[in-house]
C-alpha cells in the first residue's frame, strides 16, 4: 500500500518557531532540504532527542567508516522498502565510495556473488536485525574479528536509528513492518559499572 499523499506533511519554513528557524534555517541554507526535517520538526521535543543520535550515526562520534554505515543503512532501507530514505542515502552512499554496481547490489543482499567478505558480514547482519532483531553468534563472530566494542555497538546502533527512521517514513506512507525478538543467553558486550545488560544481544 501507498498513500498518494503524506500522512503528515514536512513543517514549512512560515511555521517555524523562532528556535526552529535558529536549528533549521543553517541548514537549509547549505542546501540540505530533507522532507524527514520537515516531518520531525512538527513533534520539535522529539525531533531533538531523535536527533542526537542520528547525529552520532551520521557524524564524526560513530566509528564506523561512513561507507560500511551505509552498506548496513541502505540494506535495512531496502529491506524496509522505504523509497525517500532509499534515495537519500543512495547519495551518502555514493558520497562515501559506493559505486552504482555496489549500490544495485545491495538489493540482492549478503549472498550475492561479488561482495568481499567482510561487506557481506556487513549485510547479513543488518537482514538478521531486520529479520528477528538480533544478529547471529555466527556473524557477531565475524564482526567481532575485525570491530572492537566501540565499532560493534555502533553497527547495532545504525540499525536502530536507520529502522527507526525508515519505520517512520513507512508509517506516514505505507504499513509499519514489525520484527520478532530473539534473545540471546549471554550478553556479548559487559556491562560497565552499575548497567547490566539483560541478555538481548547488546
Amino acid at each position: 500500500m501507498k498513500l498518494s499523499q503524506p500522512r503528515i506533511t514536512p513543517l514549512t519554513e512560515a511555521e517555524w518557531t523562532d528556535e526552529q528557524c535558529k536549528v533549521l534555517e543553517p541548514v537549509y541554507k547549505e542546501g540540505r532540504v530533507y522532507n524527514v526535517l520537515g516531518t520531525l520538526a512538527r513533534h520539535w521535543e522529539a525531533s531533538k532527542k531523535f536527533g542526537v543520535w542520528g547525529y552520532h550515526v551520521m557524524g564524526t562520534t560513530s566509528t564506523l567508516l561512513p561507507r560500511e554505515r551505509e552498506l548496513l543503512i541502505l540494506r535495512i532501507g531496502w529491506l524496509c522498502q522505504a523509497e525517500y530514505e532509499w534515495g537519500q542515502h543512495v547519495i551518502f552512499g555514493k558520497g562515501a565510495g559506493l559505486t552504482d554496481a555496489e549500490i544495485a547490489r545491495i538489493k540482492e543482499g549478503p549472498d550475492a556473488a561479488g561482495w568481499a567478505p567482510f561487506d557481506a558480514t556487513l549485510l547479513r547482519a543488518a537482514d538478521e536485525l531486520h529479520a528477528e532483531a538480533c544478529i547471529s553468534d555466527a556473524t557477531w563472530a565475524a564482526l567481532s574479528a575485525r570491530y572492537n566494542t566501540e565499532q560493534l555497538m555502533d553497527v547495532v546502533f545504525t540499525e536502530v536509528v536507520a529502522h527507526i527512521a525508515w519505520e517512520k517514513t513507512l508509517n506516514l506512507q505505507r504499513p509499519l513492518r514489525r520484527s520478532r525478538y530473539t534473545p540471546t543467553t549471554v550478553p556479548r558486550i559487559r556491562a560497565v559499572g552499575e548497567w547490566r545488560v539483560s541478555g538481548m544481544g547488546v
